[in-house]
């Protein structure tokens, strides 16, 4: 019976220190200890441009856009190559898919884009917030046509 007695009253003093702490925890908006906001959690206006993708088409990034696989084109929501797009990102891999090519891309902890360097002939605005889609089709190899593509038929 004692021992009982002696694990409530340490069970409620525990209780009571969690309770009288709990306005000081950080909520997810805040940081701790009230800093500003955590920076994986901020997020940042980046601006897809694929204003220079002709004809116009429509692109999307998987869970921020909505899909250009599900819809027919009179009714699509996605966003269309001929306007500038501005999202709220947080840092993190994305992805940008349109009917002819796809990528991935980052968002950095500061809200700059970097991607792989081997797209550099297709894509620009690393080191910037502001992702530019300046081919309609990526070839592998640098922008070289695969050899795939330079065959002849076999007459026989």
């Amino acid at each position: 019976m004692c021992y009982a007695t002696l694990m409530r009253r340490w069970s409620l003093l525990i209780v009571g220190c969690l309770l009288a702490s709990l306005p000081t925890m950080a909520s997810p908006q805040e940081g701790f200890a009230r800093d500003p906001q955590a920076a994986h959690l901020k997020e940042h206006g980046i601006t897809i441009d694929a204003t220079k993708l002709v004809p116009a088409s429509w692109w999307q990034i998987p869970g921020v856009t909505p899909s250009i696989w599900n819809s027919d084109p009179e009714s699509l929501d996605a966003p269309k190559t001929s306007e500038r797009r501005e999202l709220r990102l947080k840092p993190g891999t994305y992805k940008f898919i349109s009917f002819t090519f796809d990528f991935p891309f980052t968002v950095n902890l500061n809200g700059t884009l970097d991607f792989s360097k081997s797209l550099d002939q297709c894509v620009e605005g690393r080191g910037t917030q502001a992702l530019m889609v300046v081919c309609k089709r990526m070839y592998p190899y640098s922008g070289q046509r695969d050899a795939y593509y330079e065959q002849k038929p076999n007459d026989g």
